[in-house]
């Protein structure tokens, strides 16, 4: 632990604001994530525990969409519509019937697809670890903020998960389909009898869900390495940043991610060797103050 290094980045500007960029893009990408999962949870009342191969998908759909297309943007589109594809047919044979069996049933499925997964990007793409590498749009000089360096492309991944992340917050509340979404979860026999098909809304969320992991798999190529099995550790920081923003809550989720962001940045300085830990103590002190999460409901 060295807390006088935190204590001298925290009086610097520039360290300031080259951290506080680095935890922004991990709060994007944990915030697409998790967004997915808690969509799923807050309407369908399952845990997609699968959810993390969903986003390790995305970056290698991507990876091969990019290599055929020479395009990022259409790599990202093609690997969020491919990871939508894969949502629905997983949806449809498999997770649907397990919606109201015992959570273990549940996360058994899940489990039995991480494996089957992560086997079939070892086939289709190898053993080894896969880099994309900066785009070439992307190549070009950063920006300099108070001293700090700020790559382009972190800004293009903030401004990307703002972007969705007001799309999604506009279509859940103010468009009829979100309407339909909430009904749909605060009552879904009610909803089937007003004559909507709550079979085909689940489905939509689910892979409007998947759709999301599987962009931010895309967006996250460019600056991490690929390997089967990568959707764990993005698996277990977005349920943490799910339990922290609470269950079902999108804007909890945000909340969240910027959090668990910015303390894996700022933490990685001052306890490189207990950022995980940090982690779990946020989530277990708000649970403690909070048992709901930051914007959780209360449950009665």
């Amino acid at each position: 632990m060295d807390p006088t290094a935190l204590f001298e980045c925290l009086s610097s500007i520039s360290c300031i604001v080259t951290q506080t960029s680095t935890g922004l893009i991990v709060g994007a990408l944990l915030f697409l994530v998790a967004a997915g999962l808690t969509l799923i949870f807050g309407v369908l009342g399952v845990i997609n525990f699968s959810h993390g191969s969903f986003y390790m998908l995305g970056a290698y759909i991507a990876l091969s969409a990019y290599r055929l297309t020479d395009s990022y943007l259409l790599a990202a589109l093609i690997a969020g519509i491919g990871v939508g594809l894969f949502s629905l047919i997983f949806e449809r044979f498999f997770m649907r019937r397990v919606y109201n069996a015992d959570v273990l049933l549940q996360l058994l499925v899940c489990y039995a697809f991480i494996l089957i997964l992560d086997d079939a990007v070892k086939i289709i793409w190898g053993h080894e670890f896969q880099s994309m590498g900066m785009p070439a749009a992307f190549q070009t000089p950063p920006l300099f903020i108070g001293g700090g360096i700020v790559p382009v492309f972190y800004v293009f991944m903030m401004g990307a998960a703002a972007v969705i992340g007001a799309i999604l917050w506009y279509v859940l509340t103010r468009t009829r389909i979100g309407k339909i979404v909430r009904a749909a979860a605060h009552n879904p026999t009610m909803t089937s009898v007003l004559g909507l098909n709550t079979t085909w809304i689940y489905a939509g969320v689910f892979v409007f869900g998947g759709a999301l992991a599987g962009l931010a798999g895309a967006l996250a190529a460019p600056v991490r390495s690929m390997s089967a099995g990568m959707g764990f550790s993005i698996l277990i920081e977005s349920f943490i940043v799910t339990v922290i923003g609470g269950m079902g809550s999108v804007s909890g989720a945000l909340v969240g991610a910027l959090l668990i962001g910015l303390v894996r940045s700022f933490g990685s300085i001052g306890f490189p060797l207990f950022v995980e830990g940090i982690m779990f103590l946020a989530m277990a002190l708000i649970l403690i103050l909070k048992p709901s999460g930051l914007l959780g409901k209360e449950q009665r």
